[in-house]
């Protein structure tokens, strides 16, 4: 009987994989026919394109701050600042250093009124860093006061796309190809730099909302909060010009270089993360993806009208990360994503309102409830069936398992950041690199890629449970 079984297995199995092979042809021809479409779309809003602009004033004045931070003696915050523009020249005036309280606070608060500032700033930052959900409500909360602040929203986007990584690993699909002890790893990896992006950089827009509500520059607290040296100058320059282009590049270029060395190049997450066969299939597996949704129509969501299978009208906008390992690949990708969202009106329009309406909660329901549901409707399928076909779940299928990040992984508690500013005399020389033009995406436009992508995921699944390795252990 055993026998008769194995032989039997092996059929099916050699059945299930001719049936595949014979359906490749017509799935390529989606995916192809898919790319057309997207690259066609994305031709057609760029005709509509309002392109972001990097001031080359504002940028050559930035090089000349960087410059003159760098030169030997100009270690300390203040010095650096005096020697950028020294007193008594038009720029120092401009820039309110043109006394000796530019090496210190501003001279018409008391101290203790910059301690309090100081004090809430640390403590506020605290508060909404305790995981994913808080921090992406955060940066929308202060988008929403500040739109001025670009970042905010590109950070707000970006941290939603981790939230959705991080519950991903505890979904419908990946506990069936990777046991907790490869998801764990990933997740802190994943949080990690989450954690060390948000509090270095949050405190920035705090301490601008306070220059607001105190009616002067305060960029000279930055120290106080450990931020590099290469914000001052750019806060302070926005705040003269009040130019959120400079000012979200830099952030881009900030932040990527806070996690470079505390994360990516980091010895754990070289040996469990990064350097796992599981990471390196993510270009394949499109697990890679940065989506925004730009389109919903909420009632499509929640039932089928005028024939229309619900969710027909979900829209992403959004781009491939192809080596996250990459310092120059993150950054210019960060840029991409930018010049994408703030660039593309349909784009714009559509992220905002989506992030006005829809709440995070790290469940990829919050933009695909057609697709997946935050909880379980019964106890995980064995073995797994395919459910999905493009973008549309196949007649009677179960919505795919997307927790909620506070149901998919517990609050962490996070070790200090690792001391040091990565803004050194060498690093000065490769930023200013990356203050050059801001590059529109030839294509952005990715719902039918995007639906591939689940399908490749879908069926390595299959595949691994097919062949007597998948692992579940949910």
């Amino acid at each position: 009987m055993n026998g008769f079984n194995k032989r039997n297995n092996r059929q099916r199995i050699r059945s299930s994989w001719m049936d595949r092979l014979t359906g490749w042809p017509q799935a390529v021809g989606r995916y192809v026919l898919g790319k057309w479409k997207g690259m066609s779309a994305s031709h057609a809003m760029t005709k509509a394109a309002e392109p972001l602009k990097l001031d080359r004033t504002a940028v050559k004045e930035l090089e000349a701050y960087w410059k003159q931070m760098t030169l030997p003696g100009q270690a300390s915050p203040s010095a650096w600042l005096e020697a950028a523009a020294p007193l008594g020249t038009p720029a120092a005036e401009e820039a309110g250093y043109g006394s000796s309280a530019s090496l210190g606070y501003p001279p018409d608060l008391p101290g203790d009124a910059y301690d309090a500032i100081i004090h809430r700033i640390r403590e506020e930052t605290e508060r909404h860093n305790r995981n994913n959900v808080t921090r992406t409500e955060a940066y929308r909360a202060v988008y929403l006061r500040c739109p001025e602040l670009h970042w905010a929203m590109l950070a707000h986007m970006v941290s939603r796309n981790g939230g959705w990584n991080m519950t991903d690993l505890q979904g419908e699909w990946l506990p069936r190809l990777l046991g907790l002890d490869k998801r764990e790893p990933t997740f802190q990896f994943l949080e990690r730099a989450n954690w060390l992006i948000f509090g270095d950089a949050y405190p920035q827009l705090l301490l601008y909302e306070a220059s607001q509500r105190y009616g002067r520059d305060l960029s000279r607290l930055l120290p106080a909060f450990g931020v590099s040296r290469f914000m001052q100058p750019v806060w302070a320059q926005f705040w003269r010009r009040r130019d959120p282009v400079p000012l979200t590049v830099s952030l881009i270029v900030n932040e990527q270089h806070v996690i470079e060395k505390r994360v990516v190049q980091h010895p754990y997450y070289q040996k469990k993360v990064l350097g796992t066969l599981f990471f390196g299939m993510q270009s394949l597996l499109q697990l890679n993806q940065v989506v925004f949704p730009y389109h919903l129509d909420p009632a499509a969501y929640l039932e089928k009208q005028n024939g229309r299978q619900a969710g027909s009208d979900l829209r992403l906008a959004g781009l491939v990360l192809e080596s996250f390992g990459s310092l120059k690949e993150r950054i210019e990708f960060g840029k991409r994503l930018y010049a994408m969202l703030f660039g593309i009106p349909e784009v714009r329009e559509g992220v905002h309102r989506f992030a006005r309406q829809i709440r995070h909660t790290g469940s990829r329901s919050d933009y695909a409830p057609h697709l997946f549901a935050p909880l379980r409707h019964g106890p995980p399928q064995r073995p797994y069936r395919e459910r999905l076909s493009g973008l549309r779940l196949r007649p009677q299928a179960e919505p795919l398992y997307s927790p909620r990040l506070t149901d998919a992984w517990p609050d962490c508690t996070a070790d200090p950041a690792e001391p040091g500013d990565w803004f050194t005399a060498s690093a000065a020389e490769a930023v200013t690199a990356h203050l050059g033009e801001l590059r529109m995406p030839l294509s952005f436009e990715m719902t039918n890629e995007y639906g591939f992508g689940l399908s490749k995921v879908e069926m390595a699944v299959l595949t691994a449970q097919e062949i007597g390795v998948a692992r579940s252990r949910l």
